[in-house]
């Protein structure tokens, strides 16, 4: 493989400084591929950015969308949603996948949040709590949510309002990061977040932590597919070794194992 540049990459101790290189080397290329920046699509307040990541899952954005509109239209306030009966909430979310499991778990954040906050789902607080808690901590205490893991605790963060650099890693980001070496083949999704995220440099703002998930995800969307990949056209066949011995060209140096 051949030798990737380190100079513009500050040091992590929590990662190999040889993957963080090619963290970069794939950032810089894929961003400069698909026209970094790139515009933050969702203006969602935190807490509708959390209920829209939990409708998103497992579901193409067109249905999720439609499945929060839907829900919001009939249930103009969160208080509504949570203290409506959970087989109307099933019914305007119906668009989703598996709406009866994740209607009674919104409710179920809901009802936990009323309690948090002290009684009342007080969004301004919860903005303000987000806001003032470290990225580690504040995604900590997502998580600590019922049903709320990794990937949402960081799109709440960094798609909301907020702005907040936490790094979500979805199938495509998942799949490119994997067959680049970026982690290893045994590495699950949410396991893949705490990993994928100590190869980005420190201090990255919001925006750059949001272009590197957006150029992973668009790569994995238009080139690096989940069947046929087209290896032959990628801007990073040269640092894939998965690309390489497709196309029947092993890397020049064995790839180190991954955990």
């Amino acid at each position: 493989m051949p030798k990737l540049p380190t100079a513009a990459l500050p040091v992590s101790p929590s990662a190999p400084p040889d993957r963080q290189a090619l963290a970069l080397l794939a950032h810089e290329r894929l961003c400069a591929l698909y026209g970094a920046p790139f515009r933050f699509f969702s203006t969602k307040p935190p807490l509708s950015e959390l209920m829209s990541a939990l409708l998103s899952h497992r579901t193409r954005n067109a249905e999720s969308h439609r499945a929060f509109q839907q829900l919001t239209t009939q249930f103009p306030t969160w208080e509504q949603v949570r203290d409506a009966p959970t087989e109307a909430v099933q019914a305007a979310i119906s668009p989703c996948t598996w709406p009866e499991q994740k209607a009674p778990r919104l409710q179920a954040i809901l009802r936990e949040l009323t309690v948090r906050l002290g009684g009342h789902l007080d969004l301004p607080r919860f903005t303000q709590l987000l806001t003032e808690l470290p990225v580690p901590e504040a995604r900590a205490w997502l998580e600590t949510l019922p049903g709320v893991g990794p990937k949402t605790s960081a799109a709440t963060l960094l798609f909301s309002t907020l702005r907040r650099p936490a790094m979500p890693v979805d199938s495509h980001h998942h799949r490119v990061a994997q067959r680049l070496g970026l982690i290893g083949p045994k590495v699950g999704t949410e396991a893949s977040h705490a990993l994928l995220e100590a190869l980005l440099p420190p201090g990255w703002d919001a925006q750059q932590v949001y272009d590197h998930h957006e150029a992973l995800m668009f790569h994995g969307q238009k080139c690096c597919y989940f069947n046929s990949p087209a290896c032959g056209r990628c801007v990073l066949l040269e640092v894939c070794p998965t690309g390489q011995l497709r196309l029947g060209a092993a890397p020049a140096t064995e790839p180190a194992t991954i955990a």
